[in-house]
């Protein structure tokens, strides 16, 4: 690579949320620092490859995307940054097909360490031990020029301290590490004044913000307004304590339109925290509950913290306080020990709860985790037979819930064009209150000539609407059809 001359750089992102967001500044920092970003799929002079690691297929799937990458250009500098770092840092550090390796709360450093190694050419490591940091890694505000402008996602915690059975990412992501609310609501603030309308909170358990603060309370009396020598000095916060009290600060952004929330506890779905997010008029009543497994037994192995009663009751409380809310949800199939009679249990409760949206994952050993030494493995076969009946009872319980909407008025953000077919199919159809009002369906539905915008209700829910002018980033009341 010339001296001088622009170097190209490529991220491929693995993973989670909070890798994406991760990815998103890490590539404000190589803009910065005056590196071309270019598509994944492009020859570059550098590629890093944010991994994943929380299941064994992941972490292999991170392992060809950086031999892929050191394929498309043999002389590049190939990054490996990530959970797969902190899970197997020695062993990537001599691969050939890795040239430096970066591990979680160090890609702060990116541009630094690829400095470092163009100057002197030789294997490098920027790591630490994760599970004995107590620092957020924060990497600065997002910008969002290069960003998706209707929906931002804001890291605002990492770490986890459940210890699943079946989970790595205690081990990779360290211990719950929360943001500091000014830098959060600093770049959010930021993010909005630049056309942003919805703001996602995610980290690796957002349940948990604030509970790692010693005093249980944050004061901001050494922060003031303005300006000091030439550097930005945030506005005074005080008294945020945990999740509510952020939700309660970025609500009183006023360029800030939707706030939804990542997944969450079951647990921390209090009537109090109800109470407060019903208040919220900027709150989407989406709600997406970490489940696991609908049986008791299944739960007490995975090392969960409630019972599906707990979990079934919250579910009740949230329908209680919020009209038509999304309830959403993981489950895994096929968990050690998991018997025809407790996926039966699982079935009927799943049944019983009608959510929106299952997301089905079959149970996948993870090397390391307590769950990879149970006895009574279920084979890949059964898996597939249970994965399959829980996808079709979700596929069912999606469509009944979009069916119950037929006339409901809702507000959708608009993101996309689209032309795609099987994408549209995906998609509720909506029109605008007013064209149902005046009887102009039949005549939107006939001109096909106007164009699909795609977005997303405050439910979450897909929606398609039919529109002559421009939809995108907009929010606008709209009808189910």
């Amino acid at each position: 690579m010339e001296k001088d001359k622009i170097r190209k750089a490529a991220i491929l992102n693995l993973g989670c949320k909070v890798n994406k967001y991760e990815a998103d500044a890490m590539k404000d920092k190589l803009l910065m620092a005056g590196y071309e970003v270019v598509e994944p799929q492009e020859k570059a002079d550098i590629y890093i490859v944010n991994t994943c690691s929380v299941t064994n297929m992941a972490q292999k799937k991170s392992r060809q995307m950086l031999r892929r990458a050191k394929k498309m250009n043999p002389e590049a500098v190939v990054v490996a940054a990530g959970c797969y770092v902190n899970a197997e840092h020695d062993a990537l550090l001599n691969e050939l097909f890795v040239d430096i390796v970066v591990g979680n709360n160090c890609k702060k450093y990116i541009v630094t360490v690829i400095e470092d190694f163009l100057k002197k050419r030789s294997a490098d490591s920027r790591y630490l031990d994760i599970n004995r940091t107590q620092e957020f890694e924060e990497m600065g505000s997002l910008r969002a020029f290069h960003m998706d402008h209707t929906r931002a996602y804001i890291k605002i915690q990492d770490g986890c301290n459940q210890f699943c059975s079946y989970c790595i990412i205690p081990y990779t992501r360290g211990r719950v590490r929360s943001r500091r609310p000014e830098y959060i609501l600093e770049e959010i603030r930021g993010l909005a004044k630049q056309g942003v309308k919805e703001f996602v909170l995610t980290g690796i358990h957002i349940s948990s913000y604030g509970t790692d603060w010693k005093d249980g309370n944050m004061q901001y009396d050494d922060v003031t307004s303005g300006q000091e020598n030439g550097q930005m000095v945030l506005p005074k916060r005080q008294g945020v304590t945990g999740l509510s009290d952020l939700i309660r600060e970025i609500t009183a952004i006023p360029e800030v339109v939707r706030i939804r929330l990542g997944s969450l506890e079951p647990r921390i779905v209090t009537e109090e925290f109800l109470t407060e997010l019903e208040k919220n008029d900027k709150f989407c009543p989406h709600f997406h509950l970490s489940l696991q497994s609908a049986c008791n037994a299944t739960l007490k192995r995975m090392n969960r913290k409630y019972t599906i009663e707990e979990f079934m009751e919250i579910c009740g409380r949230i329908r209680a306080h919020f009209e038509r809310p999304a309830i959403t949800t993981d489950v895994i199939v096929g968990f050690p020990g998991e018997t025809e009679e407790e996926f039966g249990m699982t079935l009927a409760n799943l049944r019983e709860l009608a959510l929106y949206e299952i997301h089905v994952f079959k149970y996948s050993v993870r090397t390391g985790t307590v769950a990879a030494k149970l006895p009574n493995q279920v084979s890949e076969e059964v898996k597939g037979m249970r994965s399959d009946i829980l996808l079709r009872l979700t596929a069912q319980q999606k469509e009944a819930y979009e069916r119950s909407m037929k006339g409901y008025v809702d507000e959708a953000l608009f993101e996309e064009v689209s032309a795609n077919e099987e994408m549209l199919a995906q998609c509720a159809e909506v029109t605008r209150p007013e064209e149902v009002d005046t009887g102009d369906v039949l005549s939107s539905l006939l001109h096909r000539e106007e164009t699909y915008y795609i977005g997303h209700t405050r439910r979450y829910v897909k929606v398609k609407l039919l529109a002559e002018d421009s939809m995108i980033n907009r929010v606008v009341k709209v009808k189910f059809m």
